[in-house]
């Protein structure tokens, strides 16, 4: 058992009305017709290199902390790299096929370059042989007063000698401007809110870990931001339930399109979206039944 036990039991006693992870929030802000063809059309979309770095780059620094800490060194991060490689394609052979065009082997070998980049950018941010995580991958989930279930994964959990929670997580983009900021921190809150409402403690400390230019941003979340995060996801999940009820998934165009798997059946580029799927009477609103744990958040 993890030090940080988890439950989904409601405070109220609510029914589970349905599930909401923070990846699939954040697909319904950026755009409602991507969460339709993503929860409930559920169609297939192709690894993208970026994302599976992502996902490379987590496991090495999950698996670093395995190695006594005197040993967690770069030199010993980096020798991760190929086993853990190796086992995604194990899991995942469609990876093998990650890389197209003339020059394959240049591709692969510039994409394991960058993912090497990043884990040494790593020791640039913090010194592993000084942590001891309480938990990694931690799956969390709770529900909420509404009926509404929340559920992710955390990349890390550090607890203090004085019972202070620092919830950490690693990405392997760059780090937002200003502007972006508070939608970065949203995942964030989210795993505070869950953590509020499993053990009534606010974590002291949300920290993003940008791996692509070095960059770290902190935030110390309190009572009113997490009952803040509260409404806003009930709010979202309204927000659902009206598309469900209408049949009304609205595409919200912006720079985001440009690595869309879906513009072919978009009506923002002169697609078509096929037919919703039949649900069967009774069945209710979606519950973001896909994995909680999207490599897309990796990125």
């Amino acid at each position: 058992m993890t030090a940080i036990e988890t439950g989904a039991a409601s405070p109220g006693g609510a029914s589970v009305i349905g599930t909401l992870s923070p990846s699939r929030a954040g697909d319904f802000m950026t755009c409602p017709l991507l969460y339709r063809f993503r929860v409930i059309d559920r169609i297939p979309e192709r690894p993208s290199p970026a994302a599976v770095r992502g996902t490379l780059v987590h496991a090495v620094l999950e698996r670093l902390f395995d190695i006594p800490a005197a040993r967690r060194t770069p030199a010993a991060a980096l020798e991760l790299l190929a086993p853990e490689w190796d086992r995604l394609l194990a899991e995942e052979p469609e990876l093998a096929t990650l890389f197209d065009g003339e020059d394959v082997e240049g591709a692969r070998a510039e994409w394991l370059a960058e993912a090497r980049a990043m884990v040494e950018r790593y020791f640039a941010l913090e010194d592993p042989r000084r942590l001891e995580p309480a938990s990694r991958e931690l799956y969390v989930e709770t529900v909420l007063d509404s009926g509404l279930q929340l559920r992710g994964y955390i990349d890390r959990l550090d607890v203090a000698p004085t019972g202070d929670v620092r919830v950490v997580d690693y990405k392997t983009g760059r780090a937002p401007s200003a502007d972006f900021e508070a939608r970065a921190l949203f995942q964030m809150k989210f795993y505070a809110l869950v953590l509020w409402r499993l053990h009534g403690t606010v974590p002291r400390l949300l920290q993003l870990m940008y791996l692509g230019n070095g960059e770290i941003l902190r935030y110390a979340p309190d009572e009113a931001d997490l009952r803040a995060t509260e409404r806003k996801v009930d709010a979202l999940w309204q927000a659902i339930r009206r598309a469900m009820e209408t049949g009304e998934w609205r595409p919200r165009k912006s720079r985001l399109c440009d690595w869309c798997d879906h513009q072919a059946r978009c009506p923002s580029f002169g697609g078509e979206p096929p037919p919703l799927p039949v649900v069967a009477a009774g069945a209710g609103a979606p519950r973001d039944e896909v994995s909680p744990r999207d490599p897309r958040d990796d990125v």
